[in-house]
């Protein structure tokens, strides 16, 4: 995708929870791109030149283990949430 395909797509899977502007997100993108997580290419077809990334196979691996991660944390977040209720 491309960076404005990117903010829509984040901003409509997570119900804007995660909305973010362009601003907000070509920095990420260039830190991830600088760490080998992103590659980028341009197509210069269509009415303008647009920069589309994807994730490499180190970045597949690095969202993998954040997902396991943040699952493990959101779980333990529902489980105090679940015993403040009871309190």
């Amino acid at each position: 995708m491309y960076g404005y395909e990117l903010v829509e797509a984040i901003d409509t899977r997570t119900d804007g929870i995660l909305a973010m502007g362009q601003s907000t997100l070509y920095p990420l993108l260039y830190n991830l791109e600088a760490k080998g997580f992103v590659i980028s290419r341009w197509n210069e077809e269509g009415a303008r030149p647009r920069k589309y990334y994807r994730l490499t196979p180190a970045g597949r691996k690095r969202l993998a283990a954040d997902s396991l991660q943040w699952r493990a944390v959101t779980q333990a977040m529902g489980s105090l949430g679940v015993v403040s209720a009871c309190a």
